[in-house]
């Protein structure tokens, strides 16, 4: 377990201070006219004050709790596999979500949101429970086959959801759940992020024991504790913050990958102590990427999976060729 200088209190209240001021700028960035000046002159009761009630505080606060909740739910899925190169996008939890919320789309579109999202877990939580099973039969777990594996299993679900969402004439709105898109986030229709935020935190009360559950089940147990309880308070919170992003905004790809993987570059292994830091990162991480998608081409968007998706390939090649260098 390694420690890193620069990862001082200050540094994190540093963090959080950039975060705010992200959140502050995005939520005066848009085509109407909403900016400080707009409120003081029309009050409580003006379009600019119900325009910011509406839409641009609840699209602000679902890029900051979809942010934190993904990068830590990606970092817990390292913990668990003892991988650095996984993430509920590289496991098949996303796609297996996805093909839940088409299931039940087509199966009960009268349901719920909250039934939909339960769907979705469920569907999650099996993929997931399937990599892990496939993972076991692997007889080499090199760094690079490890989300290999992941990816095909994530290939092959997506491949079937795919195929039917063509065959219903379901493909544009699969295209949405896979593409995250905060431009429709409004008051009531991003809520159900505060699920993932709780079961995040349950992530964090949990994380020393997380952290052992990740050295394997002999030394878990040898420690007196329950691998099997563990290993599903995991894969439940990796599942459960999965399926309400997909619900919600759509799949952000590569967040829970390359987030925790900067972050342990600076602090070291220490899950307890990384967590505020994926949390913080992750959410200055969504509202920067979302930023450029809404000032690139002004007064257009470009999705935030779409900025995310080209960031975070370029590092993960970053990573990738890293861990080559230092393998060698």
């Amino acid at each position: 377990m390694t420690q890193r200088i620069g990862a001082t209190p200050a540094a994190l209240v540093a963090g959080v201070v950039l975060t705010a001021a992200l959140a502050l700028v995005s939520v005066f960035v848009g085509v109407a006219d909403v900016t400080p000046g707009s409120l003081l002159r029309g009050g409580p009761d003006s379009e600019a004050a119900l325009l910011l009630a509406a839409s641009r505080l609840p699209r602000t606060i679902a890029l900051v709790l979809a942010g934190a909740a993904s990068a830590i739910a990606g970092l817990i899925m390292q913990m668990l596999v003892r991988n650095r190169f996984v993430e509920p996008g590289t496991t098949g939890t996303t796609e297996a979500a996805a093909l839940g919320l088409l299931v039940v789309t087509v199966s009960a579109p009268g349901l719920p949101l909250t039934g939909k999202m339960a769907v979705a877990i469920g569907f999650a939580l099996v993929g997931t429970a399937l990599f892990l099973l496939l993972l076991r039969r692997v007889p080499v777990r090199s760094v690079i086959l490890v989300p290999l594996v992941g990816i095909m299993l994530g290939s092959v679900i997506g491949a079937v959801t795919t195929f039917f969402a063509y065959r219903l004439d379901l493909f544009q709105t699969l295209d949405t759940w896979l593409t995250g898109d905060f431009s429709g986030v409004l008051r009531g229709r991003y809520e159900l992020l505060w699920v993932a935020f709780a079961a995040t935190v349950a992530a964090w009360v949990a994380a020393d024991r997380l952290t052992v559950a990740g050295l394997g089940r002999d030394f878990t147990t040898n420690l007196g504790m329950h691998y099997g309880r563990l290993l599903a308070l995991g894969v439940t919170v990796v599942a459960t913050v999965a399926s309400v992003v997909v619900v919600t905004v759509g799949a952000i790809p590569f967040l829970g990958l390359i987030v925790p993987n900067i972050v342990s570059l600076v602090l070291g292994d220490n899950a307890r102590r990384a967590i505020p830091w994926v949390a913080v990162a992750g959410a200055a991480f969504v509202l920067a990427c979302d930023l450029i998608g809404r000032v690139v081409r002004y007064p257009y968007e470009i999705p935030l999976g779409v900025v995310v998706g080209v960031v975070g390939a370029a590092v993960f090649l970053y990573l990738l060729l890293r861990s080559s260098e230092r393998a060698h």
